[in-house]
């Protein structure tokens, strides 16, 4: 049994899936216009490990996930503007950056990745709904969702319309009846994007694209939403209104999750303060993606998480020490105690415990698939890992070295060969029965010391 904390009802719930056996989930993509920056990464990552979580229980036939691209935005028109290239040609474009930086932190593509100006029809026939309910407006050109009727607006969030109001300080636009109300549809003049509606030419809003896209891939009700912390309000309170209100049958979604925002270095990311990160940035400063993916699944999705050099060096040694162990072997059984783990809110920091404890004991072919339901130790992100150069001439020198200091009892060569080891990266290992050397965090080949 799979239970998840429902920010909703902010109560642990068991997921009990609409359809027996199987599991719908939707989850807010990106706005495609500039590479994901590490934050963007951190929903990839929680929902992937999800969406890897009810593969195994429901069977990978039995879950569809779907995560969308905003490819119409005012962002993506003003990137348009300033480089004087197509929008079409941005967006392509930044959703290939996209794919290949969340396919280098092992995440697995959803089901379905709608892109927003496919669905314009399905959008434009759900404003209307929504006018014919007596749920929206159009004023000026745009088309507006009439937030007072929809009393149950602001539950998702905590939040009362009256207090959102006596705290905004925005200008409210004169053709909005109520401060709160939101754009459905706006108007584009000739050098915007923009389609024919009953409203005239024009383009929608942010909100009504994820209620659209999410009711044509999933339909009117489905099993899990998700997405940051960030866009519980307004966007997806916005979603909320407009699809129950669309859908007076539905309830939209069932269970609502949201991950926590990340810090880097115990402070909010910021270019002002030079420790904004795309993901691309630090796969390029030579961070593995499998190694930003364990930094990642040490943190409860629902608590802030903190980005350090330091939890990173860990996570590289962690996965060398893994990927020695499980050299050659085959997937075995996935352990239940990391299913179990899982299964409680997605525990990540549990399961990975149980790896730790599946480590420790020398079970090479239960760690390897354990650690592939989290998406870690894949064939095919293992390449950083491998060790080209053989470290075994190196231990022979060393033990040579430490016989003749047990003679001399003179261990300067042993203590300066160990350090020049340790500081290229080598982990050393010295006991009765020998010398092991294994690459550790950070092992850079050029740095090892020159044999005698």
């Amino acid at each position: 049994m799979i239970r998840l904390w429902n920010t909703r009802t902010r109560q642990d719930e068991a997921l009990q899936p609409l359809q027996p056996g199987k599991v719908r989930m939707y989850v807010c993509g990106p706005t495609v216009y500039d590479r994901a920056h590490i934050g963007n990464a951190r929903p990839v990552v929680v929902f992937d490990t999800l969406f890897r979580l009810l593969r195994h229980v429901y069977g990978l036939e039995n879950v569809t996930y779907v995560r969308n691209f905003t490819d119409v935005d005012d962002k993506i028109n003003a990137r348009a503007a300033e480089t004087r290239r197509p929008i079409r040609a941005i967006t392509d474009e930044t959703i290939g950056w996209y794919h290949a930086d969340m396919d280098a932190l092992g995440a697995l593509r959803p089901t379905h990745e709608p892109r927003a100006t496919d669905y314009i029809g399905p959008m434009i026939a759900m404003i209307e709904a929504l006018i014919a309910r007596g749920h929206a407006y159009a004023a000026e050109g745009h088309v507006l969702f009439d937030v007072r009727s929809f009393p149950a607006y602001g539950a998702l969030s905590g939040r009362s319309v009256d207090d959102m109001i006596a705290g905004a300080r925005v200008e409210v636009a004169p053709y909005k009846r109520d401060p709160m109300d939101f754009v459905l549809w706006k108007p584009s003049s000739d050098d915007l994007p923009g389609w024919d509606s009953p409203w005239g030419r024009g383009r929608p809003g942010w909100h009504i694209e994820c209620s659209a896209m999410s009711r044509e891939l999933l339909g009117e009700t489905f099993d899990i939403h998700g997405g940051g912390i960030d866009l519980q309000f307004p966007h997806h309170e916005n979603e909320v209104a407009q699809s129950c209100c669309a859908n007076p049958s539905g309830k939209f979604a069932n269970i609502w999750m949201h991950n926590e925002m990340l810090q880097v270095e115990g402070k909010k990311m910021s270019k002002s303060l030079g420790n904004f990160f795309t993901v691309r940035d630090l796969l390029d400063q030579g961070y593995p993606g499998e190694v930003i993916r364990l930094v990642y699944l040490q943190t409860h999705y629902a608590k802030p998480m903190d980005w350090t050099a330091e939890k990173a060096a860990q996570a590289e040694a962690t996965l060398r020490k893994w990927r020695m162990l499980t050299a050659g072997a085959a997937p075995g059984a996935v352990a239940e105690a990391v299913v179990a783990a899982l299964s409680q809110d997605l525990n990540t920091a549990g399961a990975l415990a149980e790896l730790h404890r599946l480590a420790g004991a020398g079970d090479a072919a239960g760690l390897l698939a354990s650690a592939q339901l989290l998406g870690l130790l894949e064939p095919e992100m293992g390449a950083w890992a491998e060790v080209t150069i053989d470290l075994a001439p190196y231990a022979a020198q060393l033990g040579a070295l430490r016989d003749k200091a047990m003679e001399s009892k003179d261990f300067s060569a042993v203590d300066a060969m160990k350090s020049a080891l340790m500081a290229a990266g080598v982990e050393v290992r010295m006991s009765k029965a020998g010398v092991e050397l294994l690459p550790a965090a950070g092992f850079d080949p050029a740095k090892l010391p020159v044999l005698a």
